[in-house]
């Protein structure tokens, strides 16, 4: 019985070299894989020392941050910092594209699912604590809105998440960013009612012609009377008014909302700035239209005084010996921010009036100060 031929089975030198090489790489990226949980757990560690390397030159509460923000994720970054490891590790069997590709795969999709998950996590606490408390200080209401930048933080965390996946894998970012342009001008087109309310709600949030409690009034119909009512609530995809007359609701989608003329009666605030002036003798009727003419050049280099609204009375003393000036500045604005601001102004307007007043050798005294009275505004 002729023996059989093994000659086959031998492999040449180069063949052999090849396999060689292959497990020793193989084996490599295994101990790496072995190892790489070690790396993750110190992650969080190398965190802690840039914080402590931060203190001395930021204010930061260390303990108070760990425990609020570092603490609550530490698993997710003890995840992400073994999968970055397994990562690098991958690179052994670069030479091996076959096996690197299979490989990364799944490697670079789960590296890519954690960090698109820690950092939404992050991204939202950061919204629901941070920011929400920030609109709340500067006096501004919380509503629907905040989820609408949660939606678009996460679909910009997605984006990149499929970059990274990318990346590592080598695929040509070019194709995949030209698809997702091509996607996402197929999906406007199949949702641009939804998108042209969603760019009006944040149309509305970011200028906030109005807020909820405001009085209103805007035209809807170039035909009809203006809807005059009070803003219930600013939601997703409307707002909601109630009109005076009827006291009945009108729903009216945000982009139409942005896109109108609207008045708002509450903040239409007026002040007026009232003082005395009191000569140290009557006035001729040439030098009362010298102090007129002072007053209203005065005012003329500021700005936030309504001009066209300053009023002048001259009137004289009970004894008839003095003559006696009250003049009536009008203020107009939409904030008591902005209203502080003009009464500064109306401050300085008094005094650039005085320093005039005394170049004429016109002595006068202010036997009140300033008073500030408010003024309802006509509809």
């Amino acid at each position: 019985m002729p023996g059989f031929n093994f000659e086959f089975l031998q492999l040449n030198e180069e063949t052999q070299n090849f396999f060689l090489e292959l497990f020793w790489r193989f084996g490599l990226f295994l101990f790496g894989v072995f190892i790489a949980p070690i790396f993750g757990r110190f992650l969080p560690l190398f965190f802690c020392w840039i914080l402590k390397f931060a203190v001395r030159f930021f204010r930061l509460d260390i303990k108070g941050f760990n425990a609020e923000s570092i603490k609550p994720v530490k698993n997710s970054i003890i995840n992400i910092g073994t999968l970055v490891f397994i990562a690098l590790c991958l690179n052994i069997l670069w030479k091996y594209q076959v096996i690197y590709q299979i490989l990364g795969f799944f490697v670079y999709l789960a590296l890519a699912i954690s960090i698109a998950w820690l950092a939404s996590r992050l991204a939202q606490r950061a919204i629901r604590l941070h920011a929400i408390d920030l609109v709340q200080r500067l006096g501004g209401e919380v509503n629907e809105v905040a989820l609408v930048f949660e939606t678009l933080t996460n679909v910009i965390i997605i984006l990149f998440a499929v970059i990274i996946f990318a990346s590592g894998l080598q695929l040509n970012l070019t194709a995949i960013l030209t698809s997702i342009g091509i996607g996402g001008v197929a999906v406007a087109f199949g949702a641009r009612q939804a998108l042209e309310r969603l760019i009006g709600t944040l149309e509305l949030f970011l200028d906030r012609p109005y807020q909820p409690g405001e009085y209103i009034q805007v035209n809807f119909n170039p035909y009809g009377e203006d809807v005059y009512g009070r803003v219930e609530s600013i939601g997703l995809r409307s707002t909601k008014i109630r009109t005076a007359a009827r006291n009945t609701i009108i729903i009216v989608p945000n982009s139409i909302m942005a896109s109108k003329h609207i008045e708002n009666i509450t903040r239409g605030k007026k002040v007026v700035a009232m003082f005395y002036l009191d000569f140290s003798r009557l006035l001729k009727e040439s030098e009362r239209a010298l102090v007129k003419r002072v007053i209203i050049e005065s005012t003329d280099t500021f700005w936030g005084i309504s001009k066209g609204n300053t009023r002048i009375y001259f009137s004289n003393t009970d004894d008839n010996l003095k003559t006696r000036v009250r003049v009536n500045f009008f203020l107009t604005s939409s904030g008591e921010d902005s209203l502080k601001l003009r009464k500064r102004l109306v401050e300085l307007a008094d005094q650039a009036i005085a320093f005039k007043l005394s170049t004429y050798d016109l002595k006068f005294s202010m036997p009140e100060p300033m008073i500030y009275i408010d003024s309802p505004m006509t509809i």
